[in-house]
């Protein structure tokens, strides 16, 4: 072979090898497409980060440092819903805190569809993509922690990064089936919806704290808006930097 018939076959072969990078989904290849310039970018933009003198925790820290765990803005947050024990127009609630989650944060939600999973399974894939996030519907004796008035559970699962920082990758969330009845959701939606939320909050990095007039605060008080600290504070997961 010549040397110009081996340079053109060298640069067909970068060629293909630059459009595998650039279009294949695995993220594995994002640092190489960092590398070459290629970077991720977010699905929705950033949102505003407004201080208006509420309070907000983070759900989790990274390590020696006051700065939160979230997720990459860049990637999609992929979730499903184990239908087992949903109550009439549970959906619809969680449809709506998702919506009001990315709203807030400026995260992208992806519905999956429905699973036979349930929520918390002990843990999430080491290797290859992560598990989505879970939500559902479940009882003290499924869930210890539903016991007394708690209505719902969430909390999410991180992993370090390339760059050795903590990420969110994997979540789950589980709602009382003895606070969720048809009843409940058809006379306080509202209420209904916000317990919902505070949950999904919680998945994205969000803390309690004790302050009542916050979404946030332990106990639902009939809270059914974000308060200017949750606001402030899912704001600030949602303008954490891509990975």
């Amino acid at each position: 072979m010549s040397r110009s018939s081996t340079r053109l076959a060298l640069v067909a072969t970068a060629a293909m090898l630059a459009a595998v990078v650039a279009w294949h989904p695995a993220e594995q290849l994002d640092p190489v497409r960092g590398a070459i310039g290629l970077g991720a970018e977010r699905p929705l933009p950033a949102p505003a980060v407004v201080r208006a003198g509420g309070a907000y925790s983070w759900a989790m820290t990274q390590p020696d440092s006051d700065d939160p765990v979230g997720w990459d803005p860049c990637q999609e947050i992929r979730y499903r819903v184990n239908p087992a024990g949903e109550p009439p127009g549970g959906r619809a609630l969680v449809t709506e805190a998702i919506r009001r989650a990315s709203a807030a944060t400026g995260l992208a939600f992806t519905d999956e569809g429905d699973t036979d999973e349930r929520p918390f399974p002990g843990g999430v894939r080491l290797f290859g993509r992560p598990d989505p996030v879970v939500i559902g519907w479940g009882d003290q004796a499924e869930y210890p922690d539903l016991a007394g008035q708690v209505a719902g559970v969430g909390g999410a699962v991180a992993q370090r990064d390339g760059s050795g920082r903590l990420e969110l990758v994997s979540g789950s969330v589980v709602l009382d089936v003895e606070a969720f009845t048809p009843t409940a959701v058809a006379e306080q939606p509202r209420v209904m919806e916000a317990i919902v939320l505070h949950e999904v909050a919680h998945v994205v990095g969000l803390g309690h704290v004790s302050e009542p007039m916050e979404l946030m605060y332990a106990d639902n008080t009939g809270q059914v808006e974000l308060g200017p600290g949750d606001r402030e504070g899912l704001a600030r997961l949602g303008s954490l930097p891509c990975g």
